[in-house]
């Protein structure tokens, strides 16, 4: 089972987000790639099984630039057969907006044919304590979704 893991991360904590993600799937068996969204083409995700996306929300829902142009990327995709997740990290503060990327991808990825393997995991700020649980229980979701 193929994964591919695309990040967008500011300040550090997506990226630390994609790579516990990708140390519990390894564990689990899956054949990882993870890359940064600078580096990554949405097209990527047709030679994987399982596509996950993890970014962070700017203010008040903005996209920034590399995430804006990925998601245009993916809106042209025919993801039908394929399995995706979502995960990132906001700020509580901007309440409604808090971690609205998430969902913006969340939704695309059901258009575009893709079926959602856990719900979406969101943390406040870095990947600490119960957030980590959060990571490891979803991965754990994907694994015995997908190879169980």
């Amino acid at each position: 089972m193929k994964a591919t893991i695309v990040y967008a991360s500011m300040t550090g904590n997506n990226e630390d987000m994609a790579e516990i993600l990708e140390e519990d799937l390894q564990d689990f068996g899956f054949d990882v790639e993870n890359n940064d969204v600078s580096f990554a083409d949405a097209s990527d995700y047709l030679e994987s099984d399982l596509c996950i996306f993890v970014t962070y929300t700017y203010g008040e829902g903005k996209m920034t630039d590399e995430i804006a142009d990925f998601y245009e990327q993916l809106a042209e995709l025919d993801l039908s057969g394929k399995y995706f997740a979502v995960m990132g990290s906001g700020d509580k503060t901007y309440g409604e907006h808090f971690c609205e990327n998430v969902f913006d991808f969340e939704k695309l990825f059901k258009k575009i044919g893709a079926k959602e393997v856990t719900k979406p995991v969101t943390i406040e700020n870095a990947p600490e304590d119960e957030a980590l649980d959060l990571i490891d229980h979803a991965a754990e979701e994907m694994n015995d979704k997908l190879n169980g």
